[in-house]
């Protein structure tokens, strides 16, 4: 049976913030500390729970105080649309901020991107540090975002997804307009992407802020795998690359075969990722997505002579 446990009922906040987790109960604490420092304060904490059965709930019940919290749990769908579309429902803010429970922000997210809102934009987002530990001192590398140029929906259907989860803050009417997330099976773990195309049919104003304002969780236990992204790339293929059935493979956009090329790579279909590969350096892609590219076609290059020599490199 779904459940819930609110703070006391205040007047309604500038922004919701929704957390979206599943059997994370070591990082909640992480992510929602990151909320307590915040220097813009007027948000409530919508933590909606896809069905977790380890301590998640206790662990939140602990930050009701601190934050205007609310804790919802449902029966596991599977993926994050889901609990973000139940914390939509319930948002009362006039922006919506998602955050993944593995991500956490720096002080000043909400006060620059409610800043940009309040100036005309209709989402924002930014890039995101990459956290492969709990030190988050380590500013190396970046999730990096990148601007959209108009018409919005078909720059991102050329690039790709080009904004990340959890630094995106969006006016909760546009995303009431659009009807939410997908829940669409075949989406999951694409649903963000999915979102961001539709928001981007009503709208033109995305504000990418010229800063890093948080940092992206990868040390794992994330719902991405290769057969799933041969899915998810399947699917929009026939939402949005070719919604008639129509159109040759090789006039896909480079993003939809770079991501191919990676899956059919780490499932040591060589001969594919090559394929796809060759026509992803064909296409629009930046600069670290092209290199990466073209040291996939000779590594797979150079394991499938191995492979066929009856040779092993070992690992994936």
């Amino acid at each position: 049976m779904d459940h819930a446990f609110q703070a006391q009922a205040k007047p309604a906040p500038r922004v919701s913030v929704i957390v979206s987790t599943y059997m994370r109960a070591p990082l909640v604490g992480r992510c929602l500390e990151s909320l307590i420092v915040q220097t813009f304060k007027d948000f409530e904490v919508l933590v909606c729970d896809d069905g977790s059965t380890d301590e998640t709930a206790a662990v939140v019940e602990r930050y009701k105080g601190p934050l205007d919290l609310t804790y919802l749990w449902q029966r596991n769908f599977g993926g994050p649309a889901r609990p973000r579309n139940t914390g939509l429902r319930l948002a009362r803010g006039e922006y919506v901020a998602f955050l993944d429970v593995d991500d956490w922000w720096a002080a000043r997210k909400l006060e620059r991107s409610v800043a940009a809102l309040d100036e005309g934009a209709d989402v924002v987002y930014h890039d995101l540090y990459i956290a492969r530990s709990s030190r988050n001192g380590w500013r190396l590398r970046r999730a990096r975002t990148w601007p959209l140029k108009s018409p919005a929906f078909r720059c991102l259907i050329e690039r790709g997804n080009v904004l990340t989860n959890s630094s995106v803050v969006v006016r909760r009417k546009l995303l009431l307009d659009i009807g939410g997330l997908s829940e669409d099976p075949g989406l999951i773990a694409w649903e963000d992407f999915d979102c961001w195309l539709r928001l981007a049919r009503v709208s033109e104003r995305f504000k990418r802020l010229p800063e890093s304002l948080g940092w992206y969780w990868v040390g794992g236990g994330n719902l991405t795998s290769p057969l799933r992204t041969i899915r998810n790339l399947e699917r929009m293929k026939d939402l949005y690359l070719c919604p008639e059935g129509s159109g040759r493979d090789e006039d896909l956009p480079g993003w939809y075969h770079y991501g191919m090329g990676r899956a059919h790579f780490h499932l040591r279909d060589y001969a594919s990722a090559r394929r796809h590969m060759r026509r992803a350096v064909r296409g629009k892609l930046y600069p670290g997505a092209w290199a990466k590219a073209v040291m996939t076609i000779g590594e797979s290059l150079l394991r499938g002579r191995v492979t066929r020599m009856g040779g092993s490199f070992g690992g994936g």
